[in-house]
């Protein structure tokens, strides 16, 4: 047994432990914060460092190398580490990965540290897993609403903004985490050993080619999704329209005794969710579900609250099947979800004036989210644009052809976005926005939309790629649109504006 195989507790010995942490974004810095805390000899390498968490390294006590990491930097060499941990935005052929593996060094993610750590405060918390292609930090919002509603002290965490290590750091302790795994972090984690994960509940909400380029293929995509459910202990959620996601199920190596639970649009079996004649239907966690079901909320009221988009309402039926494996009451789900707003540019209404809606959804940054988000409508001005990552865009451009009135294309990747269009839709209105000033982007996006849209149609911001090549993220393109459309709408607005994400 090594050293590293006995450390799986905050109390442990992690004195002295040689420690590399590559990278200093959120999750490098918590990662140094919590080692250095525990003691360990912790060296930071990453090639930018904001000034702030730079200062903040000499403060706690760490080392900082910065500089190009196309090459071995020799304060790394000298280090020797013992382990290394990896920020989630490195590729797995990085040279300081190889590096690594070639020194037999070992690499685990910020997630893995996590869970050894997790008994800091008291007894540790359960911990629910989220991943998917889409909708992963919709579903980690909607189940740790639905569990704090039970009264149940909730972290959501992870992917979602807010790192495993600062929650599990948490003085005040929890009864849960909801952890949102991104492929690039299940990448990282072990599926066997002393820092495999054990969750409660795990869910791969759906799967689509994404990542391609960080992976290298599809298939190792796929399989980093799949590890979400390794060892799990209560309910492994999986996606009746998908295929795959039931496919990792059925493979996965899970606890005895763990659950497979469907969920899904459609009239729901024994041991699903889904939805008969307009009512969301629990008929899992019930002894008498071959022939009763429990009804969580209806479609009409999920419409009532701008939650009634057909992928937002799968995302509620994940949720609920969650929240429902530690037992949450319907009752308490359906006055939850009464009260639940979606985040800031998910299917976000931000202007209506003549019968048209304009909608953000900036967070559609692959062309499965945007395949979801263009379903709720019947009548789109589509906004598509930015850096597809390498992922084929033909499907979604021919899928929803019908729906389309126009479209208008931003960002650099406009060729393959072109090309499609040309080839499915030559009547097809296509404007191209060629502006170098990220300020002028959207204002001349909304412009070319507000000339060509009707009453009855939707404005749709859903750019089926990522945002980095004009903007800073996401939410600076959905900032960027919500203001021009303002601008553009001035005090303009129908009586009747609705903020409902649902559509035909």
């Amino acid at each position: 047994m090594t050293r590293l195989d006995t450390l799986t507790s905050w109390h442990a010995d992690w004195t002295g432990l040689r420690v590399a942490v590559l990278g200093l974004g959120v999750t490098g810095f918590a990662a140094a914060d919590t080692l250095t805390e525990l003691g360990a000899d912790v060296l930071v390498v990453a090639a930018d460092a904001p000034d702030e968490r730079a200062t903040l390294l000499d403060v706690i006590g760490a080392r900082l190398v910065q500089g190009d990491l196309r090459s071995i930097p020799d304060e790394l060499r000298a280090h020797r580490p013992e382990l290394v941990i990896v920020s989630p935005g490195f590729h797995p052929d990085h040279p300081l990965l190889q590096w690594a593996a070639a020194e037999h060094v070992p690499v685990w993610g910020d997630v893995e540290l996590a869970w050894r750590l997790r008994d800091k405060v008291g007894e540790p918390a359960e911990w629910v897993l989220v991943t998917g292609t889409n909708g992963k930090t919709t579903t980690v919002q909607l189940t740790a609403t639905l569990l704090a509603a039970a009264g149940k002290r909730v972290a959501p965490c992870g992917n979602i903004g807010i790192p495993v290590l600062d929650a599990i750091r948490d003085p005040q302790g929890w009864d849960v985490l909801v952890v949102e795994l991104s492929s690039y972090q299940l990448h990282h984690l072990p599926r066997t050993g002393p820092g495999s994960l054990r969750p409660w509940a795990s869910v791969c909400l759906n799967l689509a080619d994404d990542h391609i380029d960080w992976h290298g293929s599809a298939k190792a995509y796929r399989d980093a999704k799949a590890t979400v459910y390794a060892n799990t202990r209560i309910a492994c959620v999986y996606n009746k329209a998908d295929a795959a996601t039931e496919e990792m199920v059925r493979e996965a190596d899970v606890q005895d005794g763990a659950r497979a639970i469907g969920f899904g649009l459609g009239t729901p079996g024994p041991s699903d969710f889904g939805v008969v004649d307009g009512i969301l239907c629990d008929r899992a966690f019930l002894d008498e579900r071959r022939d009763m079901a429990l009804e969580l909320i209806t479609l009409e009221e999920l419409h009532a609250v701008g939650l009634s988009a057909p992928h937002i309402v799968a995302n509620i039926l994940a949720a609920s099947a969650l929240a429902r494996s530690f037992g949450v009451e319907p009752r308490v789900i359906r006055a939850a979800l009464l009260e639940f707003s979606l985040d800031a540019h998910r299917i976000q209404v931000v202007g209506a004036a003549r019968g048209i809606r304009w909608i953000d959804d900036s967070k559609a940054t692959n062309p499965h989210a945007a395949d979801a988000s263009l379903r709720a409508f019947d009548s789109v001005v589509w906004l598509v644009g930015g850096l597809l990552k390498g992922v084929d865009i033909d499907d979604l451009v021919r899928t929803h052809v019908r729906r389309l009135r126009a479209v208008v294309i931003i960002g650099v990747d406009r060729a393959a976005l072109r090309d499609a269009f040309a080839r499915h839709a030559p009547g097809l209105p296509v404007f191209e926005i060629d502006a170098d000033d990220t300020e002028q982007v959207m204002p001349q996006a909304v412009g070319r939309a507000a000339e060509v849209a009707l009453d009855g149609d939707v404005v749709l911001l859903a750019p089926a790629a990522a945002s980095m090549d004009q903007f800073e993220s996401y939410v600076e393109r959905g900032r960027l649109f919500t203001e021009a459309v303002q601008d553009y709408l001035g005090g303009e607005a129908d009586d009747d504006e609705s903020a409902s994400g649902g559509g035909a």
